[in-house]
């Protein structure tokens, strides 16, 4: 199964800042493209106060920094000139992860929402949105947060596709932030499916593509839960995405770029499963020839590989 879409990270919270400016990326948008990627996602527009826009709503409200650069209108641009879909993330406050209360990212998307729209919606490769609050199970406020954003997001945009991504409670769903690599308290296929479920029951509508990061399970499980959320996806009418992770978990060291077999063992479990599309995070660390990453490369090459043995 193709990667045809990337998450664009520049935020980099959690992962180095490569410090690349327009020449840079235009080449990286040219390196994904002769892979068939045709979809980038900004993962999200800002965190805390760090934006990728020049937001007057987010400088004012949450004291964010104004960036020195407008990513957006960039990365919109190189989309037009590559023929690229381009999918707006939604900013985080951060306020959700220290509290667990979702209220404050739905409060502050709806200004967003409006605002960018506004700002970039003349875009010819403007075409999705991308709900950025990331959760696991029957997160508290989940439902109405994606519920509300994603009916929002179609109704200022003439109905543009929304999806979200979000993890699987498995034995590798740990904090980036912990020294250890894998916990006990697991979920299983049935719980995940009961509760996804209700998940998707109550979203129905408002997202339209569903792309679990596929990290957070052993690969011996990814055919079983794939199963599982392609059943759900089609059951409740969205399409079944994968988010092929291309950093490894099963590292000491977060994060590094994927060894290609396990790459490949995810992919091929997507194609099995009978998904619509696979998805990465993403590109420009791991997989782009010129990563901070030595081994990016490699693996873009190891890629190119796999996907020639495709035709």
């Amino acid at each position: 199964m193709k990667i045809t879409g990337t998450f664009l990270d520049e935020i980099s919270h959690d992962i180095p800042h490569q410090n690349w400016g327009r020449e840079e990326w235009d080449r990286d948008f040219g390196y994904m493209k002769a892979i068939g990627i045709d979809t980038v996602i900004l993962i999200r527009s800002g965190y805390r106060r760090f934006i990728t826009y020049p937001s007057a709503y987010l400088q004012k409200q949450f004291g964010c920094y104004e960036p020195p650069v407008d990513l957006v209108k960039m990365y919109l641009e190189l989309a037009d000139k590559h023929g690229m879909q381009f999918y707006f993330g939604l900013y985080d406050s951060g306020h959700y992860w220290d509290t667990g209360n979702m209220q404050d990212e739905i409060d502050a998307n709806r200004y967003v929402i409006d605002e960018v729209w506004r700002q970039y919606g003349h875009y010819k490769s403007f075409r999705g949105w991308y709900l950025s609050m990331e959760i696991s199970r029957r997160t508290k406020g989940a439902v109405e947060a994606f519920s509300t954003l994603g009916n929002q997001c179609k109704a200022v945009s003439n109905g543009l596709p929304t999806f979200i991504s979000p993890w699987i409670d498995g034995k590798k769903a740990v904090m980036a932030a912990s020294a250890g690599l894998t916990k006990a308290d697991a979920v299983s296929v049935q719980e995940h499916e009961k509760e996804w479920s209700e998940i998707f029951e109550g979203v129905r509508g408002a997202v339209d593509a569903i792309a679990f990061q596929d990290g957070h399970i052993d690969y011996h499980e990814l055919p079983e839960f794939f199963a599982v959320n392609k059943k759900m996806a089609d059951k409740f009418g969205m399409q079944c995405w994968t988010n092929a992770e291309s950093f490894d978990r099963d590292m000491p060291i977060k994060f590094l770029p994927i060894k290609f077999e396990k790459l490949r063992l995810k992919l091929e479990a997507a194609r099995m499963a009978g998904y619509d599309k696979a998805i990465t995070f993403e590109f420009s660390h791991f997989m782009s020839p010129q990563s901070a990453y030595l081994q990016a490369g490699h693996l873009f090459n190891r890629y190119q590989e796999y996907i020639a043995g495709l035709k």
